[in-house]
């Protein structure tokens, strides 16, 4: 009976031992709650997917500083010292249900960390960045050519990569640094907006980067034709072509109606300072038969026309403070006939966009602002100068 006894359990034994172990399962994303005397988290990744964490007294919780790569500088914390806001990355066998684990190890970088960090590289690169419109991309030499605005004028620049340079380009639709994405030189193209940082030479034309990240834009003036809040669309009329355009607008779509003075004083800081161009009616709407309509409302980023924002000396920033401090504005509160200014990453379907930056109240604006050599409107620079350009933001 002993004997028997024995080799049953040893059966058992080897059953259990032939069951393979829970698969191991890892989330990053930001905390969304967390209740650790219960042992229980809510972490939402960066896909926008919820998941279950299970938490015990045997998790292991390191807190590390934003931007390291390893865990030389890593420091254990208790559970309670988790927030919502905070960045994690955790991992442990998967539960039985989905978008679930049971974390073994928890990797936190907390919200305020983050916000630190975030406040130290926006004032690196503002005290040692640079931004241009690209001109010539030579990936032999790792050398690009931008044209650079300062306080004489635009001015080319001669941007090499240092080795071992960081590159990036901005996802689609999107002006976030948080967004994106691992690049190369190659990516780059003329017509391209660039920001670097790293240090110039003493004369000024030369720069080299530690750090560049790039995009291509277009923005265009427009007029409403028609609004769909249900959908989150609005059909407008490019002024620039005469186009038909589907917008569409999205949660992180900055949509702002700026008053009528801030609109006159936007045009005179991209003019130079004058009123309005010539034969033009600062106060005039763009179109209707009222005044004189644009014969051209899109820039595709190369040229003066998406570099005026600076042409006033105005620092870096102020548009994006300004915008944000006005009242949002809703697709319901469009009527046909407004028109704006919209920004979108540039892509091959001209009829179909998502807007970064949706503008209204602008009719001063497009009835002073100045005209490129062609004939058409500077828009100036509504993309990278704002809405989270610049890395820290």
């Amino acid at each position: 009976m002993r004997i028997v006894f024995a080799a049953l359990v040893l059966a058992q034994v080897a059953i259990i031992a032939q069951q393979p172990a829970p698969a191991p399962a890892k989330v990053i994303g930001t905390v969304q709650s967390i209740d650790a005397s219960a042992g229980k988290a809510q972490i939402r990744n960066d896909a926008g997917a919820v998941w279950s964490v299970e938490l015990s007294d045997k998790t292991v919780v390191l807190r590390v500083p934003p931007g390291e790569k390893d865990l030389k500088k890593a420091s254990r914390i208790g559970l309670a010292e988790i927030t919502t806001g905070d960045r994690v990355l955790a991992r442990g066998p998967a539960g039985t249900d989905p978008n679930s684990l049971a974390a073994t190890s928890l990797i936190v970088m907390t919200k305020a960390d983050i916000a630190q960090k975030q406040a130290h590289d926006q004032a690196e690169w503002q005290r040692r960045g640079i931004g241009g419109v690209v001109t010539a991309v030579d990936p032999s030499a790792q050398t690009l050519t931008v044209n650079v605005r300062s306080g004489g004028g635009v001015k080319p620049m001669t941007i090499q990569l240092a080795p071992g340079a960081v590159i990036r380009r901005y996802a689609p639709d999107s002006v976030k640094f948080a967004d994106a994405k691992p690049s190369t030189l190659a990516d780059i193209g003329t017509g391209d907006q660039v920001r670097a940082l790293g240090d110039r030479s003493e004369d000024g034309t030369r720069f080299t980067a530690e750090e560049l990240v790039s995009g291509s834009f277009r923005t265009i003036a427009a007029q409403v034709v028609s609004t769909d809040p249900a959908s989150n669309t609005v059909v407008v009329q490019n002024l620039g072509n005469k186009q038909i355009v589907t917008v569409h607008v999205n949660q992180d779509t900055l949509m702002r109606r700026i008053p009528e003075e801030m609109a006159r004083m936007l045009a005179m800081r991209l003019h130079g300072g004058a009123a309005g161009a010539p034969g033009q009616s600062p106060g005039g709407p763009p179109s209707g038969g009222q005044g004189q309509q644009p014969s051209s409302g899109e820039a595709a980023g190369a040229g003066p026309a998406n570099q005026g924002w600076h042409q006033g000396g105005g620092r870096r920033g102020d548009l994006q403070q300004m915008l944000e401090r006005m009242p949002p504005v809703t697709i319901a509160d469009l009527k046909k006939g407004d028109a704006l200014i919209i920004s979108s990453s540039a892509s091959a379907d001209t009829k179909n966009i998502t807007a970064i930056n949706l503008i209204a109240g602008v009719e001063p604006f497009l009835a002073a602002a100045p005209r490129t050599a062609g004939g058409q409107y500077n828009l100036g620079n509504w993309n990278l100068d704002m809405n989270g350009g610049m890395p820290g933001e």
